[in-house]
């Protein structure tokens, strides 16, 4: 009796993954039968969501279908955030297919919609506890994790990263675990590629971490374990490579996600090949091909049929191996094709960017030489005219005094605009960080620009059958993306005004600022104005804003060059340890504000080598500086050390030789 329940309970676990299967493919065809006789476009537009999300990993082709056929409901029905949240599922079976420009097309299109907080208006079927606000902020960290997963498929490794810890700190702000959790396995998978096992390894478990608290089937994508396992291959740690692929087979299977389960079972055949155990590696080969033709991956398939070819040849099967080469080989031929043309594509549009940013930086290079070269120019003027006065009125000397206490003035407003010249030696960090932020808008005017163009040639067409509703309805969608033209490219102007006004002399009007927001903005042009000088630039960001801080009167552009040079110092110094110090070390910056009795502090703390204690004393002398010629004015902490003044409060620096150094600004309250 005993047994038979024994027996009982093993049959009943063997059936799990098949009553699972049967309900999420029950489910799948009521939502068939809810797109077909739906009576309105809000529920056929929900449906096409899900059947969209549920085809990623099953078949791409229906993925793009259902994705497509959503966001034409979402248009009619002018819900924005529904409309992006479909383009942002759309980009993933699109990269999956290889189609990188097009999947960077409709990211940047759903970008736009979700950074913009006016479309927070119009939204449809929150969740519990969701305010349109949280679900746009969920929304805009989808948007970045699927830019992760574009530049990660692209080999773009570093701006995979930037786009995961984009993703994280939003997705942190609205409490959403598990996206927290796929943006730290993203993180991890990035180091991987870039062979710093350990820092993979660390945002795995990381990852693994925060999947522990999440319902099982809720975890559709949970890839972890696959990307452990092959860590530890990377790493020799045979058993534990071999243990973690078993378990992302047993993973996948359980949520039916056919994708990831062709991919763990690929990896295990890799691993059991290389131990010479042909027979199994061929076994797993198998059933890794079988799952990518569920999905209809034709990357992944070909990359199956030359590793089953690998077995039958190391079984001396000749005609069997040949039969498998062969496929892979015609696929082989047939993708890589499609594959460089559309990798081109994406890399000559990115190239195009990079080109036109050298010229703003080359143009802006230029007009700083102009302006050194006027005011030297303007100074040797005033030596002259200080000269011809004094020999043509040498002999009224009460006239000539006065003519030298006129000349005095001038002398010391040049004095004045050398050292503003001075203060701008970092506007090229600056314009960089600017220059990202410029970037977006720019792409929006060339998309919609674009479909203008289509549209302009789709209405001549019309015009010609005389089909005028139609005509009249092309009209309005032209005359609508004009004004997103406009829009955006009021943005873009916008942007290069407050740049300009960087570059200014402070008018000295102290205003009502938030400091957590003025901290965060100058954080993000530091560190996007750094990674533009230097590709292999990456640090770890931390922040920690106390919210109660009310705004305050300070004068914002003064302050924020304080705070930029703080960042572009603190990048600096974790970025010059960096290299010194190799893979072991993860360069890590952090920034803090604290509510205080009658004041408030504000901490910029770095990891990097610290300041030796015999210059202590001097850094906040000017000109003293410990970079390199060229490098550093020595004018930076001089000047942020006269602007915190000014403003009643005090700055002061903790460090310890070789380990960290953390600036702190405390100002009135």
């Amino acid at each position: 009796m005993k047994s038979m329940r024994i027996l009982v309970k093993i049959f009943f676990l063997l059936c799990i993954p098949v009553l699972v299967t049967a309900q999420k493919q029950e489910q799948i065809d009521s939502m068939r039968v809810v797109l077909k006789n739906a009576m309105n476009d809000t529920t056929r537009m929900d449906a096409c969501l899900k059947l969209g999300a549920y085809y990623d990993d099953v078949n791409l082709d229906s993925s793009l279908y259902y994705d497509e056929k959503g966001i034409v409901f979402a248009k009619q029905l002018r819900l924005n955030l529904n409309r992006a949240q479909m383009l942002t599922h759309m980009s993933w079976p699109l990269v999956k297919m290889g189609n990188y420009p097009r999947s960077l097309k409709v990211l940047n299109e759903a970008l736009e919609i979700a950074g913009d907080p006016i479309n927070e208006k119009n939204t449809w079927h929150l969740l519990q506890g969701q305010t349109p606000r949280s679900y746009r902020i969920d929304l805009l960290g989808n948007v970045h994790s699927a830019f992760d997963y574009l530049y990660g498929s692209t080999g773009n490794y570093g701006k995979q990263i930037t786009e995961a810890y984009e993703a994280m700190r939003l997705f942190e702000s609205v409490k959403d675990t598990l996206f927290q959790a796929y943006a730290y396995s993203d993180i991890g998978n990035a180091y991987l590629k870039l062979n710093k096992f350990d820092s993979a390894l660390y945002f795995e478990h990381k990852a693994l971490s925060y999947y522990s608290v999440i319902p099982f089937k809720d975890r559709k994508f949970d890839a972890a374990y696959l990307y452990i396992g092959e860590i530890y291959q990377q790493m020799g740690n045979i058993d534990l490579a071999r243990e973690n692929f078993e378990k992302a087979i047993r993973v996948s299977e359980q949520q039916n996600n056919p994708t990831k389960q062709g991919d763990a079972h690929l990896q295990l055949a890799n691993l059991l090949q290389s131990l010479s155990k042909t027979d199994s590696s061929l076994f797993h080969a198998k059933k890794a091909l079988e799952a990518f033709n569920m999905v209809g991956n034709e990357k992944s398939k070909a990359v199956a049929y030359r590793m089953i070819s690998d077995c039958y040849r190391n079984q001396n099967k000749a005609d069997s191996s040949f039969i498998y080469l062969r496929l892979a080989t015609v696929l082989n031929d047939s993708l890589g094709k499609i594959e460089k043309e559309k990798i081109q594509e994406f890399q000559v549009a990115g190239f195009n960017e990079a080109l036109r940013l050298q010229e703003l930086e080359k143009e802006k290079i230029q007009t700083q030489n102009k302006t050194r070269t006027y005011t030297m120019l303007a100074g040797l003027g005033v030596f002259l005219v200080i000269g011809i006065i004094l020999y043509g009125n040498n002999r009224q000397k009460q006239k000539t005094n006065k003519v030298l206490e006129t000349t005095l003035t001038n002398l010391k407003a040049t004095q004045s605009q050398l050292i503003q010249s001075e203060k701008m030696a970092s506007l090229g960090e600056l314009t960089a960080g600017i220059a990202h932020e410029i970037q977006n808008p720019l792409n929006f005017v060339n998309n919609f620009s674009e479909v203008n163009k289509e549209l302009l040639f789709e209405m001549n067409e019309e015009i010609q059958k005389e089909n005028y509703d139609e005509v009249k309805i092309i009209a309005k969608d032209v005359t609508d993306n004009e004004v997103k033209i406009n829009h955006h490219g009021k943005r873009a102007d916008a942007i290069v005004k407050g740049m300009l006004q960087h570059s200014q002399s402070s008018t000295g009007v102290k205003e009502a600022t938030d400091i957590n927001a003025l901290a965060d903005e100058y954080l993000r042009i530091s560190y996007y104005g750094l990674s533009a000088k230097d590709k292999d630039f990456n640090a770890e960001i931390k922040t920690d804003f106390d919210n109660s801080i009310e705004k305050m009167n300070i004068i914002p552009q003064d302050i924020g060059r304080v705070l930029l040079n703080l960042y572009n110092n603190a990048f600096y110094a974790v970025n010059k340890k960096k290299k010194a110090a190799g893979a072991g070390y993860e360069p890590t910056v952090t920034v803090s504000t604290e509510k205080k009795v009658n004041r408030i502090s504000m901490s910029v703390r770095d990891n990097g080598n610290g300041i030796p204690e015999n210059i202590v004393d001097k850094i906040f002398q000017p000109f003293f500086t410990t970079k390199p010629t060229g490098q550093g004015t020595g004018l930076g902490l001089s000047l942020s050390y006269d602007i915190i003044k000014a403003h009643g409060g005090e700055i002061k620096v903790n460090t310890r030789d070789g380990e960290f150094t953390e600036f702190i600004i405390q100002l009135p309250a």
